[in-house]
């Protein structure tokens, strides 16, 4: 159900969409009617965008008789922190070396 990243990111960077993902995050499985408050949304609106998040591999999906239940895809959620934190010495570094070359500058003057 995981596609790629590119497809997570884009459905996550829509303002509504990033909100849904964080409530779940925070309140754990919640229904479509639950989440209505998000962003003041229309019932079709909202289906709307819990479509492509599932569509993207980052909610999943569980019908309980006549509703329907969201979640955050944990493995979703575990790529991006791993993309993530496979950039931080990179990021580390860089800044490490701008510091650096701060210092320098400023004794230099």
């Amino acid at each position: 159900m995981f596609n790629d990243l590119s497809d997570t990111f884009a459905a996550l960077g829509e303002p509504t969409r990033f909100a849904i993902v964080e409530r779940l995050l925070k309140e754990g499985e919640l229904s479509a009617g639950d989440l209505h408050d998000v962003a003041n949304l229309s019932p079709p609106a909202i289906s709307r965008h819990l479509r492509i998040l599932r569509q993207a591999g980052v909610v999943d999906q569980r019908i309980d008789a006549q509703r329907r239940l969201y979640s955050v895809h944990p493995e979703t959620m575990q790529a991006i922190s791993n993309w993530t934190m496979s950039y931080r010495e990179f990021w580390e570094g860089s800044l490490d070396r701008l510091a650096k070359a701060l210092d320098k500058e400023k004794k230099n003057t």
